[in-house]
């Protein structure tokens, strides 16, 4: 994938600039927003420059969601490049319930498929459950669970990890969430 922008039926996905740092504080400093994510909230513009720098500069799939129209991001898509290929989305919270995540994440898996991307992963909390309905109505598929003591918020969490397939391989999973942590199991139902 170049630099090239995304868009879909309501949204423009681009990669982020440092124009955009004001906007990516809105999202950041949100702790409510920031529950089920990884990191704290942040506290001030230099902290968000530095996630920025960290989590957004020159990463291939790691694109601003805006509105068609402002061009001003409301939140973020992403997929790693590192061996789980982990998918991740974060959107403002007066956006939420829009199906704005699921919408961004079509656009993006598609252009993963054709950029050849083999498979992608992504997790989500079990107390986070319209996180893994985004994750299915992008098809993709619960593979099984594990609980990690998180860090840095340092409480365990039972994590769900969904796998979508982009190459035909049907019969692979990611299983390094499953070997590296000791409590694993699958969930029935889901």
């Amino acid at each position: 994938m170049d630099t090239r922008r995304l868009e879909t039926g309501r949204l423009l996905l681009r990669p982020f600039g440092p124009v955009d740092l004001e906007a990516l504080y809105l999202l950041l400093r949100d702790e409510e927003v920031n529950a089920f994510l990884p990191w704290f909230p942040v506290k001030d513009l230099e902290e968000t420059r530095q996630f920025y720098e960290q989590r957004f500069m020159g990463q291939a799939y790691s694109l601003a969601i805006c509105q068609k129209g402002d061009d001003i991001p409301i939140g973020y898509i992403k997929a790693g490049t590192e061996d789980s290929r982990d998918f991740g989305y974060a959107l403002r919270r007066e956006f939420w319930h829009r199906g704005i995540a699921t919408e961004a994440g079509r656009a993006l898996v598609d252009q993963l498929r054709e950029d050849h991307v083999p498979y992608i992963t992504a997790t989500h909390d079990k107390n986070n459950p319209r996180s893994g309905g985004v994750m299915r109505q992008i098809g993709m598929h619960y593979c099984y669970s594990y609980v990690e003591q998180w860090q840095p918020k340092n409480f365990p969490v039972t994590f769900r990890m969904y796998q979508l397939n982009l190459d035909g391989r049907e019969d692979r999973v990611y299983s390094a969430y499953w070997d590296r942590y000791e409590t694993h199991f699958v969930e029935e139902g889901l």
